[in-house]
């Protein structure tokens, strides 16, 4: 079974700052890219940023230059260094791992960390 764990939301004042972390816990575990999304009220779940394993990177246009994404493959961890926030980044956002454990491969998600960003 495998199992994402995030932390690091919350509440920020515009222009803020603030870090989400995930972590995949599991047996037998080969995992290829991983990710965040979010879904923002009233909208669909959009793609924010995603790193493969062998580090090549994608980003949303409207979080390039604000947004980092970074993960350790030995750890199985990612994490998303979120500046300049703005009001529209408010969302609950998803961390993602594609991985297989051990052959089959799927999508699997985190419960999800809610970030407000407002004054």
């Amino acid at each position: 079974q495998v199992q994402l764990v995030e932390s690091g939301g919350g509440p920020v004042l515009p222009g803020g700052s603030l870090r989400l972390s995930c972590a995949v816990f599991g047996s037998a575990l080969n995992i290829n890219t991983m990710g965040w999304y979010r879904r923002a009220p009233g909208k669909e779940r959009e793609l924010v940023a995603s790193m493969s394993s062998s580090g090549s990177t994608t980003y949303a246009d409207s979080v390039k230059a604000r947004f980092t994404i970074s993960r350790d493959n030995a750890l199985n961890t990612a994490a998303l260094q979120m500046s300049s926030l703005k009001p529209e980044d408010t969302a609950v956002y998803y961390c993602n791992a594609f991985a297989a454990a051990p052959t089959v491969w799927r999508n699997y998600w985190g419960q999800g960390t809610q970030v407000t960003v407002s004054t």
